[in-house]
């Protein structure tokens, strides 16, 4: 027995970890599986665009669980399926399925605009997603169609209570906060997400795309989402696991958490433990950076798993120390839809 445990804490202390060079430890990817998404939000989407990656390039289901596989070997244990809209590509449990069977993965989860929850909550469940965020931006129909160019606020909450239903959670609200646009709801999103038991964030507009550069005029620092909610609520430091870079508070008597996610007014580089893939195989290092490295011309030539393992780990040396949002917001010409959230 002795012996069983020296080699088990020996083999955990060799595994390898992906390290970038400021000694940051990469141990979480978000997994876009498409570019496509049945809402048009205007900071994400420029209205009418047509441009999305022809799907002969979309990374297969194969092929991403090969990446991922790879990316687990190196110590990787969050996934995070984006888009677009993830709940639009065809089968998304099956690849679900695939992922939460990987070992060495502990945590997958999904970003979505719910619209479609109703249809798929159940499935993505008991396929292998434990927790969900979702976009919502206003509780007023109206309000919410103008920010998603089509979107219906009905379907959205419906897919809020099918997500609840089937036990997924935490559900995490994600809200980005506009000056002009939604700033007068921030106590009525408190309300309903203390209501329905979500865990409730806010979120600096971020100049990714010409989109999210237009979007700057509305942009909001958080710290007076605080003060607008401290004049009503007590505000309780608090701590909710998951990886990320939000901070948060709890209000006191009950569960709801609430977070401020700050990328521009109080980056969080330092910490950052994330890269993304896109639905082409794009390895993006930094969400504010242009640099990546194309994994899909590999993949498709043979690449071994050992070859690609060590490619990720060079691939590393690409992820800048921060990112440089205020000093060069035209530095990043994709939109947000093009690299997954």
């Amino acid at each position: 027995m002795h012996i069983d445990t020296v080699s088990e804490l020996s083999s955990t202390s060799l595994k390898r970890q992906l390290q970038d060079p400021f000694g940051r430890t990469i141990e979480y990817v978000r997994l876009s599986v498409t570019d496509k998404c049945n809402m048009r939000c205007f900071y994400c989407m420029p209205e009418g665009f047509k441009g999305f990656e022809v799907p002969e390039n979309w990374l297969t289901f194969d092929e991403i669980e090969r990446v991922i596989a790879a990316f687990t070997q190196l110590g990787v244990s969050r996934v995070r399926l984006t888009g677009g809209e993830p709940l639009v590509r065809k089968n998304l449990s099956g690849l679900i399925s695939r992922l939460s069977a990987l070992d060495g993965l502990n945590d997958l989860s999904l970003s979505t605009n719910a619209a479609l929850l109703t249809r798929y909550a159940e499935d993505i469940k008991q396929a292998g997603v434990s927790r969900i965020n979702v976009s919502l931006d206003s509780l007023h129909a109206d309000r919410f169609r103008k920010i998603t160019g089509n979107g219906k606020l009905e379907e959205v909450l419906a897919g809020l209570e099918a997500a609840k239903e089937a036990g997924l959670s935490p559900v995490k609200i994600n809200t980005v906060a506009m000056k002009g646009i939604n700033d007068d709801e921030f106590i009525d999103l408190v309300n309903y997400c203390a209501r329905m038991g979500f865990t409730l964030r806010f979120i600096e507009t971020m100049p990714v795309g010409s989109t999210g550069r237009n979007a700057s005029e509305y942009y909001l620092n958080l710290e007076e989402v605080i003060n607008t909610l401290s004049a009503v609520f007590e505000l309780i430091p608090g701590v909710v696991s998951g990886g990320g870079p939000a901070r948060y508070y709890k209000l006191p008597g009950n569960d709801l958490h609430i977070g401020f996610i700050t990328p521009i007014s109080r980056h969080f580089c330092e910490t950052c433990n994330r890269v993304r893939l896109s639905v082409d195989g794009s390895l993006y290092l930094c969400l504010g950076d242009e640099h990546k490295v194309e994994l899909r011309p590999l993949l498709r030539q043979g690449i071994s798993d050992a070859s690609l393992e060590e490619l990720l780990e060079e691939s590393m040396g690409l992820k800048p120390e921060r990112h440089v949002f205020r000093e060069n917001p035209e530095q990043v010409i994709r939109f947000m839809s093009m690299t997954g959230g």
